[in-house]
């Protein structure tokens, strides 16, 4: 019988391979240098510079390339972050549950309840603003908490499931159980878990480094760049358009994707 194709997978597949291609060839090359300031500034779009420049005469084209690279890194980072750590807590606290459980999930609890974007303003602050790697920090522990809370109801659900006990009286000691037997069960959740948390990743980016405290020059992220467009909308309206629109292309393209494994997970249940 032929399969038939989940067509949301398929076009967020596309979208998202695009915008992936863009920033992988983004970070090796560009048309012009994204920070040469050697051109015109406010000239509209051309085969010259095909997204037109800014106010220091920069190609917005290279800087969009750019900028998606950047963005894109961050949000994998981050969500990975958030996702490898959190299926660590989630699958800890869902197989054994008892005293582990309540600990890890108190505490879990206790980042929920703090407003997630002021925790990670907080974060980034003390490590320091305007570096990458504090803004992978910041957002990579804030998104612990949805992980865990996802894997342990997982975990919960599959631990009395007849192929872990026979497991058990197999020998199998409960690390094999929890990573060998178990995790691979937990990818229908997991993935479109991580796929809502790489948009999320991708919009706090952007809201960050639009305030300032994100990604800041000579890097070029694509939430900075909205926020350097925003005053320029009436002399160089091309800019902020050009780079919201990559950001709402990436979220919607990835946002398709998550569509498309749910649904294919709730075909298969």
């Amino acid at each position: 019988m032929k399969r038939k194709i989940n067509g949301f997978l398929l076009a967020g597949l596309i979208i998202s391979g695009i915008i992936l291609l863009a920033a992988v060839i983004g970070a090796f090359h560009t048309p012009y240098s994204p920070t040469a300031m050697k051109f015109g500034k406010f000239q509209p779009p051309s085969f010259a510079h095909l997204f037109g420049t800014d106010n220091f005469g920069r190609d917005i084209f290279s800087r969009v390339l750019k900028g998606t690279g950047t963005t894109f890194a961050i949000a994998l980072s981050t969500v990975s972050i958030g996702a490898v750590i959190g299926t660590l807590v989630g699958a800890v606290t869902g197989y054994f549950g008892g005293l582990v459980d309540d600990v890890l999930m108190r505490f879990n609890d206790a980042l929920t309840a703090f407003p997630s974007f002021l925790l990670a303003l907080l974060i980034v602050s003390l490590v320091g603003p305007g570096k990458k790697y504090s803004v992978v920090l910041a957002l990579g522990l804030v998104f612990i908490p949805s992980f865990a809370r996802v894997m342990r109801t997982e975990y919960a659900g599959l631990r009395s499931k007849n192929y872990v006990t026979e497991a058990h009286l197999m020998g199998a000691g409960d690390g094999r159980i929890l990573f060998v037997h178990l995790l691979p069960n937990t990818i229908r959740v997991l993935l479109p878990a991580f796929t809502i948390g790489f948009n999320n990743a991708v919009l706090a980016e952007a809201s960050m480094s639009f305030l300032g405290i994100g990604v800041t020059p000579p890097d070029a992220s694509l939430g900075y760049m909205l926020s350097e467009a925003q005053g320029m909308l009436k002399a160089c309206p091309w800019y902020a358009l050009f780079t919201g629109f990559t950001i709402a292309l990436l979220v919607f393209g990835v946002g398709l994707i998550g569509e498309g494994l749910q649904s294919s997970a709730e075909g298969v249940d």
